[in-house]
């Protein structure tokens, strides 16, 4: 303790200088983000290409740690520290600038796919495994940055690495199948976040999100189902959006043999050209049709209504309110819609 004492005794002056050079870099710093971040908002106000966003999110934490590098550089190289010293800090330093910046860049890399992957044909979805792919790459480059700056030979670390690699994957053949499979699922680009899906198990909703290990699908009643990702690679999917989301909603009308079939032909047919125009939802073009489908019923005669809608969740509502009208309609036309009737005959 009385050694403590001593030497806060001797070098009190620099020990508080350098507290000042720490303060008034953190307060340099906070003062060059807050005014560069002003002119990059008022710049990029309304700006459909998110920068501002980007570039802010992207800066705000590594710009004081920069000033506060910058300052303890400027501070260790004008005291009285010996030179071999003020070298291996300078060497500290240089290695988290490297450091900082790579995680920067990271940081730069995600976003940049978060707000563009999905604006170019062909690019990988945005999805988690995506952002953190293009995260991973940048890292990579950062950390052989690190070792070529400190003069580490890449080769022998490769080396072992590939050795233990092989323990590793044997160990998590799970997880890296999951990874894998995550990137086949993204890659292919034959399911996307936001795309309507049906899995040959039964499983169906919104891909809501692709990450290392699974797959998140949220339901029409909003509650998500995880998939792993080794499984979606290996199942049959039905998707709803591919290779447009609109789709055919078919409704099967059974009215009596009494009935004329072309009447009830047309009188469906008006009842969904007047719908297409009333209904967001449903489309007018390709136009609807009717059939005689299945046809000859055990008790009526089976007519078939086709339209299409705009989406899969959609056509709930438009068969909802198809329905609706078809009722009213063909009570007031006198249809007949009769329902399956038995006799029973009781032997005594």
């Amino acid at each position: 303790m009385t050694s403590v004492h001593q030497f806060f005794a001797l070098h009190y002056v620099e020990l508080l200088i350098s507290l000042g050079v720490v303060a008034a870099s953190l307060v340099a710093g906070w003062a060059i983000r807050r005014i560069l971040f002003s002119v990059i908002r008022r710049r990029l106000a309304g700006s459909p290409s998110h920068l501002d966003v980007i570039l802010t999110d992207s800066l705000k934490a590594p710009l004081l740690i920069w000033c506060l590098m910058l300052g303890l550089d400027l501070r260790i190289r004008l005291s009285t520290i010996p030179p071999k010293i003020v070298d291996r800090i300078g060497v500290t330093l240089a290695v988290l600038w490297i450091i900082s910046l790579t995680l920067m860049a990271s940081r730069f890399a995600g976003n940049v796919v978060r707000f563009y992957g999905g604006r170019f044909a062909g690019d990988l979805p945005v999805t988690s495994l995506s952002k953190s792919l293009a995260q991973i790459f940048v890292v990579l480059l950062g950390l052989l940055s690190v070792l070529h700056y400190l003069n580490i030979p890449v080769t022998p670390l490769l080396t072992a690495l590939g050795v233990g690699g092989l323990a590793v994957a044997l160990a998590l053949q799970d997880t890296l199948s999951n990874l894998i499979g995550g990137f086949y699922v993204t890659v292919a680009g034959q399911v996307r976040p936001g795309d309507y899906i049906r899995l040959n198990t039964g499983e169906e909703g919104y891909i809501s999100d692709i990450t290392w290990r699974s797959t998140t699908i949220r339901g029409l009643t909003d509650n998500l189902v995880i998939v792993p990702n080794a499984t979606m690679a290996k199942a049959t999917i039905t998707n709803f959006n591919l290779p447009e989301k609109k789709m055919s909603v078919s409704i099967s009308v059974g009215v009596d043999y009494s009935c004329d079939a072309d009447q009830v032909e047309s009188v469906l047919l008006d009842i969904a050209d007047k719908a297409a125009t009333d209904i967001p939802s449903m489309l007018s073009e390709p136009a609807p049709e009717v059939r005689l489908s299945p046809g000859f019923g055990d008790s009526a005669l089976q007519f078939k209504l086709t339209c299409y809608v705009s989406a899969f969740s959609e056509q709930f509502r438009v068969q909802h309110e198809l329905r609706k009208r078809i009722l009213k309609r063909f009570r007031a036309e006198k249809i007949d819609m009769p329902f399956p009737t038995r006799t029973i005959y009781v032997k005594q």
